[in-house]
């Protein structure tokens, strides 16, 4: 018989934590975009009624705005360890925060990075940069960034800047770097380090004191902000010198009558020309706020019992090799990448969407020449000559369950 009204069972409450998702989807590619976040879409929702202008306007919409939009640069630097003197820079994710920094750089200066990098952090620098081999373990990587800076400042002009550009966690393998370890070589060498943290911050604390890093870039849509912001955190000093990286309204402080009678903003404002993005500052700082009230310890052991009932299902079907940078014991978040023999890692991915209702990623993930090391590296290590030229990955976060990873499985053991 049909409940009656006044005895139907209460809704459990929404958490700010809680994912927003499409019933019967299992979504396992939160390393590409992670799903929005109750506390980002409810941020969003609140304010939208308000919705006007930032900097420029003297209604209480717009004082409103620009107070939210204030509070949520605080909100965002705080949860990062922002400190006195570094600016808090809002972008659209973490490719455009490198590359304001990339524009940013002091001329003559060298950037160090090592081919495991995602492209976001191989591409912008610029040319006669340094690009290591990438390394076969954490402390090798640490070996071969304390040389390579040696040999540097043997250069015919050690003074010249020099800044070092680091994963905090590979996309491909969700392995972990020692950032901590390599920021102590640089500044043992007097050059600075920027941290690309778009991997790492959705699944563990990132701090700049604690790391001791100069930089630190972050995208919204994979910490579950998804309305298109991102942030460079970090030292003034170049911001400040640097020509704006958008020229235009609100990077200024006096445009005269002659062509180039104008005077730039100092601070965030001086790289955050034309309308900001009010939304996606406020959903990212509502997230940051989610996470800094949250056990972190406790999400973070939720996620590695998933990966290892994950890399340990994979290990156990022959025809499914996992792909990694270092030992099989290295510390990573939750990231899996792996190839089925003899077949064509795309077809897969779309079987297992028709099929499963299970969404992975499939290619080289804008890692080229990192994923293609790897996929060598995994036919040697097999011995088998029948993997595909692209991988597949799985990436796990707020949401996944035990039940999901467990579907994947199945679904893999399916195609053997």
């Amino acid at each position: 018989m049909p409940t009656r009204p006044d005895t139907a069972p209460t809704p459990a409450p929404s958490r700010p934590l809680d994912v927003l998702g499409v019933p019967g989807e299992i979504n396992l590619d939160h390393a590409a975009s992670a799903p929005c976040a109750r506390a980002a879409a409810d941020a969003v929702a609140e304010l939208l009624p308000w919705y006007a202008s930032v900097h420029r306007g003297a209604g209480a919409l717009s004082r409103r705005c620009t107070l939210a939009y204030e509070q949520a640069r605080q909100t965002v630097g705080d949860f990062f360890g922002a400190r006195i003197g570094d600016h808090v820079v809002f972008t659209r994710n973490t490719t455009d925060a490198l590359n304001l920094l990339g524009r940013s750089l002091p001329a003559g200066t060298t950037v160090v990075t090592f081919a495991a990098e995602h492209h976001a952090n191989l591409l912008p620098w610029p040319r006669g940069s340094v690009r290591l081999p990438v390394p076969t373990d954490p402390a090798a990587a640490v070996r071969d960034l304390a040389a390579a800076l040696t040999e540097l400042r043997r250069g015919s002009n050690p003074a010249l800047p020099v800044l070092v550009a680091v994963t905090g966690a590979s996309n491909v393998t969700g392995e972990r770097w020692p950032v901590a370890e390599l920021a102590r070589v640089a500044h043992r060498h007097s050059a600075r380090i920027v941290l690309d943290a778009a991997q790492l911050a959705p699944h563990a604390p990132v701090d700049l004191g604690t790391l001791d890093v100069d930089y630190l870039a972050v995208s919204g849509h994979k910490l579950y902000a998804p309305f298109g912001a991102g942030v460079l955190i970090g030292r003034s000093d170049w911001l400040d010198d640097a020509p704006p990286y958008l020229a235009g309204g609100g990077a200024t402080s006096h445009v005269g009558s002659a062509t180039h009678d104008v005077t730039w903003s100092t601070g965030p404002a001086r790289h955050e020309g034309g309308t900001p993005n009010l939304l996606g500052a406020v959903a990212l700082a509502a997230v940051c706020g989610a996470l800094a009230d949250a056990d972190r310890a406790a999400l973070a052991a939720h996620e590695q019992a998933l990966l290892t009932r994950l890399r340990t299902g994979i290990a156990a079907l022959p025809h499914v090799v996992e792909l990694r940078t270092f030992g099989p014991d290295a510390p990573r978040v939750g990231i899996v990448s792996f190839v089925v023999a003899g077949r064509d890692s795309s077809e897969v991915a779309a079987r297992l969407a028709a099929e499963h209702h299970i969404g992975v990623r499939d290619g080289l993930f804008c890692a080229h020449p990192l994923a293609r090391r790897l996929l060598a590296e995994a036919a040697d290590r097999t011995g088998r000559r029948d993997l595909p030229p692209t991988a597949l990955r799985a990436s796990l976060g707020l949401g996944s369950t035990a039940a999901q990873v467990d579907r994947l499985l199945a679904a893999l053991a399916e195609l053997g």
